[in-house]
């Protein structure tokens, strides 16, 4: 049983499905084309207002591809007004004219545009669109940036360009990429051009944290999104989730 007694969320990470079309073989979440959502919007809008007037600050819509879940934008409408939402996403389904125009409706006050391939330059060249379109609309935009193991010159050449085209530092989190070909802290200072950066916590020390949980598609809450000790929501509260983090002996997903 774990120590952390002492909870008070103030950022929450959720997982409104695990579908998404580009279905990465890599991914932790094994996101693919006919992925299940089990979260009805309405619940989620609940829950985070449940954790809002308990302390949450801050809430981060995922998945899966967020944008491919149906009630994105009436969840995006909801919680806007209450908490800071920020979303994750790889940005193709904004291609698409009408989820564009309900994103300018509808508007979240971050997106992070993925990058998981620093060599492929459609990877590249759809998230760089879309941070300089968000920008021109006032919304904040960023890049999470996957670094491998196995790609470290890639991607250090590909952050060179990010600064030329005038991506701030501070608008970049460097995400390691998990299991068998995680970097070191030392191989993402090097990328980073040897000056401070952004990335998960995780990189130097794997732990739970009092102030941070993730939620998954399938109901279920971690400390973090990797790890393997998982506890079924039993109640779709705030109490719900502090009373799933306590049942929890938390592993490394190392390990």
């Amino acid at each position: 049983m774990n120590t952390y007694r002492n909870f008070s969320l103030q950022r929450i990470s959720i997982d409104l499905s695990n579908r998404c079309s580009k279905a990465c073989d890599f991914c932790y979440n094994h996101s693919f084309v006919d992925g299940k959502a089990e979260w009805q919007p309405q619940e989620v809008i609940d829950l985070m207002k449940d954790c809002v007037e308990n302390g949450l600050q801050s809430v981060s819509l995922g998945g899966g591809e967020p944008f491919e879940y149906e009630g994105v934008f009436e969840i995006i409408s909801a919680l806007t007004p209450l908490v800071f939402v920020s979303i994750t996403s790889n940005g193709l389904p904004l291609k698409n004219i009408e989820v564009w125009d309900k994103l300018m409706k509808n508007r979240p006050d971050k997106i992070h545009f993925t990058i998981h391939n620093p060599e492929n330059e459609d990877d590249v060249n759809n998230a760089l669109y879309f941070v300089d379109l968000l920008k021109r609309e006032n919304i904040k935009s960023g890049i999470n940036l996957l670094v491998s193991s196995d790609k470290i010159e890639e991607t250090k050449k590909l952050t060179k360009q990010l600064f030329r085209l005038g991506i701030l530092r501070k608008e970049i989190i460097f995400v390691p990429r998990k299991f068998s070909l995680q970097p070191t802290p030392e191989q993402v200072l090097e990328i980073a051009g040897n000056k401070p950066f952004q990335s998960p916590s995780c990189l130097l020390v794997c732990k739970p944290s009092e102030r941070f949980c993730s939620i998954s598609w399938d109901k279920k809450v971690n400390y973090c999104s990797y790890s393997p000790s998982k506890a079924k929501l039993q109640e779709i509260s705030y109490k719900g989730i502090i009373n799933a983090l306590h049942s929890i002996d938390f592993k490394s997903c190392m390990i």
